[in-house]
């Protein structure tokens, strides 16, 4: 044989055969990450390897590269495999990182932009909703929230939204704290309408303020939730009542909720069911 030759038959694989394998190691890799993530408990070996659809073989190869990096451990009692700290520490990383309003931001001008109307986002502060970021509407007549203000939960739509999702000793705390005040004529002052609305609210995935906090003005609101299915925050679209009749309700709040959504899964969440009470998320 040639040395010509000699040196073509030693030639390691090209780039693209080799970066294929590494790239198809990597995501079985992750697949039995996002398995065991989704498995508190652990697996066992050979349900693992069934659960990804791989050899056992190959499966315990990538377990003990995975074991070999921290990103997973065995149970040495039970013989079941489980998420590792480091798995967990870059988990944690992502969570501490997040920023909602940040990533909210760019949705509320965009909820603007299509609706002509102010779009705001709020947070829950015991019982009261506080306004942390906005994109006001173009109008010349439109609702504007100066940051940093409050409305109480019962009594706009941001809040309503906000207190959809709590577990109910919260709710009657919140009650007993505060009571039910009427803002305007339309709040809803009874503990009966209010828990009445509130399953309104969860079922639609959208809660509606029909001058409950101003006269003259109709919000919707939608909520944001974190990986547990708690509330995070709630965002909103609100304006006259002359631009946003009871006609109109509907089809912003589906908008909104829809919005909602988007967010929530941008920030790695998940929305809850319409009948999960926060102690089962």
């Amino acid at each position: 044989m040639s040395d010509g030759k000699r040196r073509t038959a030693g030639r390691p694989p090209g780039p693209g055969k080799s970066n294929s394998g590494h790239s198809q190691s990597l995501v079985r890799g992750l697949t039995l990450l996002e398995r065991l993530a989704a498995t508190p408990g652990g697996l066992a070996l050979s349900e693992l390897a069934e659960a990804v659809d791989l050899a056992p073989s190959t499966t315990h190869r990538l377990l003990q590269a995975l074991h070999g990096q921290g990103f997973v451990t065995q149970d040495a009692e039970l013989g079941v495999w489980k998420i590792d700290v480091k798995t967990f520490r870059i988990g944690n990383s992502f969570l501490e990182a997040r920023d909602f309003v940040a990533t909210s931001r760019p949705f509320l001008r965009r909820l603007t932009a299509q609706t002509g109307e102010t779009a705001n986002l709020g947070i829950r502060d015991g019982g009261t909703a506080v306004f942390l970021a906005q994109s006001e509407s173009p109008q010349m007549m439109r609702m504007i929230t100066r940051l940093g203000s409050r409305a109480p939960l019962h009594a706009s739509g941001v809040g309503k939204a906000l207190m959809a999702w709590l577990p109910d000793d919260e709710f009657e705390r919140i009650l007993d704290e505060r009571g039910l005040a009427r803002v305007t004529a339309n709040t809803l002052h009874s503990a009966e309408a209010l828990s009445a609305d509130l399953a309104e609210i969860r079922r639609l995935g959208y809660a509606c303020d029909r001058e409950e906090h101003a006269i003259g003005l109709h919000c919707v609101a939608a909520c944001l939730h974190d990986e547990h299915a708690t509330p995070l925050a709630a965002i909103s679209v609100s304006g006259p009542v002359a631009r946003i009749p009871e006609a109109r309700l509907a089809e912003l709040g589906e908008l909104v909720r829809d919005t909602a959504a988007e967010i929530t899964a941008r920030l790695g969440g998940r929305v809850p069911s319409p009948s999960e009470s926060l102690a089962e998320a």
